[in-house]
C-alpha cells in the first residue's frame, strides 16, 4: 500500500500522485487530497494505482458534498469542489492540452463558461432496478461505483430536480410494498428493469416510463396481473404532487439480455408518448428515446458560443452550404438555417436523423437536409461542396480517413466542438498540419459536479485551397490508419500482447476502443455466453462500426458462415456500448 499528495488531475479524472521519483495515476482523486492506494499496473515507465481511501481532503474542497450520494454513486467526481474550482479545473485541463499543439494557445484561449445551473440541471435520468448488497431489498438508481451489479437507491440525487426523486421514491415503493422481482441480469430472470423519466426545462411537462421484461410477475409463490399491477403504479404517479406536470405514463418492454434501456414495444398507460421541449427559440418534439442534450440550459449556451464563434462567416444573404458533420437530432444545422443557403446534416444514428427531419418540419426550415450514414462514407456521395463546416463528433475524435476528406474541401473555416478535449488535441494536430489556424478556443461546462467538459474551437483556412495536403499531415494520416490497418490485420487466432492509453491513443476508430478479447471476456462476466470473434466482427458491421474489409470474412464465396444468435448479438451489443463503442 501506498500514501501520497495528488499533486494535479489530468483530463479525465486522472490523479497524479508521486511515489518516490515516479508517478502514479490514481483515478477518482482531486488535487491537493492525501490518498492511499495500491499499485494495480506498472509497464513501461507507467503506474497505475487503485484508490483505497482519502485519508485527507484537499484545501479546495467544501466540507461536506451537497449529495450524501456522494462517493458511493459512480458519478459527480468534482462535488466536493466549489463551483469556481471546478470551473478552474476543467479550464486548466483543457489549456494544458491545447498547449500541446497549439501554439499560442494562452493567448487565445478563453476560459469557460458555467452551466446556467450547477444542481438540477438533468433533463433525462435512467434509472436501473436491482438491490444495492446481494438478496437486499429493492432499489432503484444508478450503479456503485467499481460495481457492474450493485445498485443504490438514489433518492436524494442533486443533479435532478426534485420531481425526479418524488417520482423515484413512488416508484420503488410501490414495487417493494408488491414484492416485485427486478430483472437477474445472470439469470435472465424478473421483471423490473428500468425506470427513464424526462422532463421539459420550459415546458415542464414530464415523461415517466417503466421498462420491464414480458415475463411472468410472480411475487413470492402467487403470480401478478400486469395490468392491474401497472394501473397502480400509474395512480400513486398521478396523486404526486409535482412542480412539473405528467405528459404521459408509458411501458416499454425489453427482454434483451443487454443491460441497456431498448424499446421493444411501447403502450401508453397515461397521456401521450412526447413533449416538446424549446431550445433558443426552436422547438423540438422529444419522446422517451429521443436524442438530445441532457442540460438544456446548458445546451444554449454551448450552441450560442457556437453561434457566436461562427459569426460573419455566415451573413444574412444566405448564400452558403453549410455541413453539419456528425449533426445528431440536427440542433445546430437548424440554428444556422436562417444564415444558410443550404445545410446537410450526416448522422449515423438513423433515429436521429428522423428526428432531425422532424424537427426540421416542426420548425419550418425548409433548408435543411439529413443523410443517415457513416461520415466517412457519405461524404463521397454528397455532390454539393461546403462552404463552412460543423465537426461535433463522438467522444473518440475523427476518423483520420474522415478528416483527410473534410481537409480536402479546403473550406475557409470550420467550427468544432468536442466532448473529450484529448481527442480534440490529436485531430488539431492534424488540421494544423494542412494549413489551418486555430483563432478561438472555449470551454463549456455541461456537466457541473462530473469529470466532463465541452470544448468549442474555431478555426481558418491560411493555405491555397488547392494544394494537396502536405507531407507531414499525410504522414499524420496514414501514421493513424496503419494503427487502424495493424489491429485489423491480425488473424481470429492471433494473441496479441497490448498497453493502449485510451486517454492518449491518436487512433480515432471505435476498432480501439476495446479489443476482442475484452469483449469476449466483458459478454463471458456478465451474460455468462462465449462468443467468438466472428460474432463481434458480424455485431460490429451491423452497427456501422468499421471493421476491416475482409476481416472474418468466408475464403469462399460457397463457405458455409455462421451466424451470431440474437441472445449472443445483444450481449455483445451491450459489450459494444460498455467500451463507448456504440
Amino acid at each position: 500500500m501506498c500514501e501520497g499528495i495528488v499533486e494535479k488531475v489530468k483530463f479525465p479524472n486522472k490523479g497524479i500522485v508521486k511515489v518516490e521519483d515516479s508517478e502514479v495515476t490514481v483515478k477518482n482523486t482531486i488535487p491537493g487530497q492525501k490518498v492511499s492506494f495500491v499499485i494495480n499496473k506498472k509497464r513501461k515507465g507507467k503506474a497505475e494505482g487503485r484508490l483505497l481511501e482519502i485519508l485527507e481532503k484537499s484545501e479546495l474542497e467544501n466540507a461536506e458534498a451537497n449529495c450524501p450520494h456522494y462517493g458511493v454513486c459512480g458519478g459527480c467526481n468534482y462535488q466536493t469542489l466549489p463551483y469556481e474550482e471546478q470551473l478552474k479545473l476543467k479550464a486548466g485541463q483543457v489549456l494544458e492540452l491545447m498547449k500541446a499543439v497549439v501554439p499560442n494557445a494562452e493567448d487565445i484561449f478563453e476560459g469557460i463558461r458555467k452551466s446556467p445551473q450547477q444542481f438540477g440541471y438533468r433533463n433525462k435520468m435512467e434509472y436501473t432496478f436491482g438491490d444495492e448488497v446481494k438478496d437486499g431489498p429493492l432499489a432503484l438508481g444508478m450503479h456503485k461505483r467499481g460495481s457492474f451489479y450493485d445498485i443504490v437507491t438514489v433518492d436524494e440525487c442533486r443533479i435532478v430536480d426534485d420531481d425526479y426523486r418524488k417520482i423515484l421514491g413512488a416508484t420503488v415503493a410501490y414495487f417493494r410494498a408488491q414484492d416485485i422481482p427486478f430483472y437477474h441480469r445472470m439469470r435472465h430472470e424478473g421483471y423490473l428493469r428500468h425506470l427513464l423519466v424526462r422532463k421539459a426545462v420550459k415546458t415542464e411537462e414530464i415523461l415517466i416510463d417503466l421498462i420491464t421484461t414480458t415475463q411472468e410477475i410472480c411475487a413470492g409463490e402467487s403470480c401478478v396481473n400486469e395490468t392491474a399491477l401497472l394501473d397502480g403504479w400509474k395512480e400513486q404517479l398521478l396523486a404526486l404532487e409535482l412542480d412539473g406536470s405528467i405528459a404521459g405514463i408509458l411501458h416499454t418492454k425489453n427482454d434483451s439480455v443487454a443491460d441497456a434501456v431498448k424499446n421493444e414495444g411501447t403502450e401508453i398507460l397515461y397521456g401521450k408518448d412526447y413533449f416538446y421541449e424549446e431550445l433558443l427559440g426552436l422547438k423540438f418534439r422529444i419522446s422517451p428515446f429521443s436524442f438530445f442534450q441532457t442540460n438544456s440550459l446548458g445546451a444554449e449556451v454551448l450552441y450560442q458560443t457556437a453561434r457566436e464563434y461562427i459569426g460573419d462567416s455566415l451573413d444574412e444573404k444566405a448564400e452558403k452550404t453549410v455541413y453539419d458533420l456528425y449533426s445528431g437530432t440536427g440542433t445546430i444545422a437548424q440554428i444556422l438555417s436562417p444564415a444558410a443557403k443550404h445545410v446537410i446534416g450526416v448522422e449515423i444514428v438513423e433515429e436521429a436523423v428522423e428526428a432531425a427531419k422532424e424537427n426540421a418540419q416542426l420548425n419550418q426550415l425548409k433548408n435543411c437536409d439529413f443523410i443517415a450514414g457513416d461520415v466517412l462514407k457519405v461524404l463521397d456521395s454528397i455532390e454539393e461542396k461546403p462552404d463552412f463546416i460543423v465537426l461535433d463528433p463522438p467522444r473518440e475524435g475523427i476518423h483520420p480517413k474522415a478528416l483527410e476528406k473534410i481537409i480536402r474541401y479546403g473550406v475557409d473555416r470550420m467550427i468544432y466542438i468536442s466532448c473529450k478535449p484529448t481527442s480534440l488535441q490529436r485531430d488539431l494536430e492534424v488540421l494544423q498540419a494542412q494549413g489551418y489556424v486555430v483563432e478561438r478556443i472555449c470551454c463549456v461546462d455541461m456537466f457541473p459536479g462530473t469529470v466532463h467538459v465541452e470544448t468549442v474551437v474555431l478555426l481558418s483556412q491560411h493555405r491555397d485551397k488547392n494544394t494537396c495536403l502536405d507531407e507531414r499531415g499525410s504522414r499524420q494520416i496514414e501514421m493513424q490508419a496503419s494503427r487502424l490497418a495493424s489491429l485489423l490485420a491480425q488473424k481470429p487466432d492471433d494473441t496479441i500482447e497490448i498497453d493502449l492509453d485510451l486517454d492518449e491513443l491518436d487512433a480515432t476508430s471505435a476498432e480501439l476502443k476495446a479489443t476482442y478479447q475484452e469483449i469476449k471476456d466483458y459478454v463471458l462476466k456478465e451474460f455468462g455466453l462465449k462468443v467468438s470473434s466472428l460474432y463481434i466482427s458480424q455485431v460490429k458491421r451491423k452497427c456501422g462500426i468499421e471493421v476491416g474489409e475482409n476481416y472474418n470474412l468466408p475464403k469462399s464465396e460457397n463457405a458455409r458462415v455462421p451466424q451470431c444468435p440474437k441472445e449472443k448479438e445483444d450481449a455483445i451489443k451491450a459489450a459494444l456500448k460498455y467500451f463507448a463503442m456504440l
